[in-house]
């Protein structure tokens, strides 16, 4: 179900600040907290004993305590006391799993450790350029397995029915999608041509009139997303031609943490490269964004409720190349993950 040698987004790093933080990550139960120092580290989240979540405990300095009977645990996950004994037994342990601070996130590793490598984190290009902005994101649990996030951020013909008010135009009904497989994912996408743009986008173009507009969903295993919106002035867009001037373009980053089968984790931010500075125009986009979102998660719960009922099969169409191709290049990676404790036990 999940790839485990990979990073996730775990937490806001403003969600984890004096505190215990429980989460839940593939399935498991995680706590987040800081150290003296300021750095985060993850544990277990179920004390050795009796199993009471450390999240109900306490810090102490830079470990935590469990509140049934005062157990401690280092950032490291080794129990460093135990009230009472004479010596801390070795098996006096949880798990302890590596966390990277980046882009304003805590990410994750639930695999195994010494192959959690900072490099393979989801990069976020322009994130410190000075004339892009940010809009700081937000976060939302939908119902949903984590296959069906990916499937819609692989499917860009949804945003012409979901998104009418906002993300939509005319365009987006007939015009052919384009699939490209790479080795870290999928990516869908299309330029469609001398078309009048969608509502959300209209009031922030720098040219009047129809604009080419590209859509590109590039979805990275296991569950990590790009979407750009480009927009140039009709007749001058296209693949492999230079960007206009005026062009607009806005790079949302989604990121999925599956918290178990059937509940996904949603973080997301976009970046654009105008107005690096205005509070304005970042508000306006935040709630845009999440409005889109809402009517998102509206429906992947239902077609996960949906899908989990079905009395009759479920069709497959020309559109969902891409989303049934990035679950059979994700299913591989987890099969052979799971063939290779065995290959070498051997």
């Amino acid at each position: 179900m999940f790839l485990r040698n990979a990073w996730y987004v775990a937490a806001w790093d403003h969600e984890v600040t004096d505190g215990l933080v429980p989460v839940r990550v593939l399935g498991e139960n995680v706590v987040l907290y800081r150290t003296t120092s300021g750095k985060a580290a993850a544990l277990e989240d179920a004390c050795p004993h009796r199993k009471l979540p450390l999240s109900m405990g306490r810090i102490k300095g830079d470990d935590v305590e469990c509140g049934y009977h005062g157990l401690t645990f280092n950032c490291a996950g080794a129990c460093t006391r135990v009230p009472g004994a004479e010596r801390v037994p070795h098996v006096a342990r949880v798990r302890a799993y590596p966390l990277e601070e980046r882009y304003g996130l805590l990410w994750i590793w639930m695999g195994e450790a010494e192959k959690a490598d900072p490099n393979l984190i989801f990069a976020v290009e322009h994130f410190d350029d000075p004339a892009w902005g940010v809009n700081r994101g937000e976060s939302m649990t939908i119902a949903c397995n984590y296959l069906y996030m990916t499937d819609n951020l692989l499917d860009p013909s949804h945003v012409a029915w979901v998104h009418q008010t906002s993300f939509a135009s005319a365009a987006c009904e007939e015009t052919p999608l384009q699939t490209t497989v790479h080795p870290n994912g999928v990516t869908v996408w299309r330029w469609m041509v001398d078309s009048e743009p969608a509502p959300f986008y209209k009031s922030f173009l720098k040219f009047d009139g129809n604009a080419d507009r590209k859509q590109h969903y590039e979805v990275h295993y296991p569950s990590n997303a790009i979407i750009k919106a480009i927009f140039v002035p009709a007749n001058t867009g296209g693949e492999d031609r230079p960007l206009h001037d005026d062009v607009f373009l806005m790079d949302s980053y989604n990121f999925m943490t599956p918290v178990d089968e059937n509940h996904t984790k949603y973080y997301w931010f976009q970046m654009r490269n105008f107005a690096p500075d205005d509070s304005e125009v970042s508000r306006r986009f935040a709630s845009s964004v999440r409005g889109a979102f809402e009517e998102d998660r509206a429906v992947l719960e239902a077609v996960h409720q949906g899908m989990a009922n079905k009395r009759t099969p479920n069709l497959d169409l020309k559109i969902d190349v891409g989303p049934l191709r990035f679950r059979r290049g994700l299913a591989k990676l987890i099969e052979a993950e799971a063939e290779a404790p065995a290959i070498a036990a051997e």
